[in-house]
């Protein structure tokens, strides 16, 4: 019989999927993978906050996730290099985490479940603010869709018929800041653009349609959550960098039964 907290950790592994893997799917199209590095390692600087303040860590990483999100994309407008203000914004707010973490005296922090995630001790609170988190990206992504899609794929379409693409762009930022504030717990700082990422590149070597991508990209992060857990449990392995080398070996089947995709 499995243990509640790895049937804790099964349904937060799931519940991450729900949303990376639609998101992942606009991430690749953009190819905005270095955007959510960046926004993850600002999560270090949220928990940070969220221990010197003593609030709730969803919150802080939520705000600070958010906070990088918006400033890279006010400097991208302003005319400076994305690469650049990624570099700076990204390097910058990890260094400031990892520096305001040293002045908690009296607080034990474990730094290395937050930058590699600790899936195995998912409480049943953790797992209604996961599954909050993912039923809103999902709602916010199916409402936005459209709309999102003709702004990813055709800039100059979606300017004739409408569509504001700084605003879908800002959907999509929101919509990041809340998967890497509920991810966090999950897979940690370092590996959540692992998990957008590799599931929805994954779904691109088989999808036909952006739909059909975004579904098969929610069913491999499935997949690879629960194989990752699999592999932790046999082998005795770190759960959250188990999951993103089962969804990484995904990856490599998928190559070889999929086909060729252009750049």
């Amino acid at each position: 019989m499995l243990d509640d907290f790895l049937i804790r950790a099964a349904l937060a592994g799931i519940g991450v999927a729900l949303a990376a893997g639609p998101l992942g799917s606009f991430v690749v199209w953009r190819r905005m993978a270095y955007f959510g590095d960046a926004t993850a390692h600002a999560a270090v600087l949220g928990v940070a906050i969220s221990l010197g303040f003593s609030i709730s860590i969803y919150i802080g990483t939520l705000i600070t996730a958010l906070g990088m999100a918006l400033s890279v994309s006010a400097l991208y407008a302003r005319g400076h290099a994305v690469e650049t203000a990624l570099g700076v914004m990204s390097h910058t707010a990890l260094a400031m985490g990892l520096v305001a973490m040293s002045f908690l005296g009296g607080v034990r922090v474990d730094l290395s479940a937050f930058l590699f995630g600790d899936i195995l001790a998912v409480s049943k609170q953790d797992l209604a603010v996961i599954w909050g988190g993912a039923a809103l990206v999902l709602a916010l992504l199916a409402w936005r869709w459209q709309a999102l899609l003709t702004a990813t794929l055709n800039t100059e379409l979606a300017q004739a018929s409408g569509i504001d693409a700084r605003r879908e762009q800002l959907v999509l930022t929101l919509a990041l800041a809340i998967v890497v504030a509920v991810a966090l717990k999950v897979v940690g700082a370092l590996l959540i653009t692992a998990l957008l990422l590799i599931p929805a590149a994954s779904a691109r070597n088989l999808a036909r349609t952006p739909e059909a991508m975004a579904a098969i990209a929610i069913a491999l992060g499935m997949l690879a959550s629960l194989a990752g857990l699999q592999l932790s449990l046999s082998f005795d392995t770190p759960a959250g960098p188990s999951i993103v080398l089962a969804a990484g070996m995904i990856f490599i089947v998928t190559l070889g039964i999929g086909r060729p995709k252009a750049r």
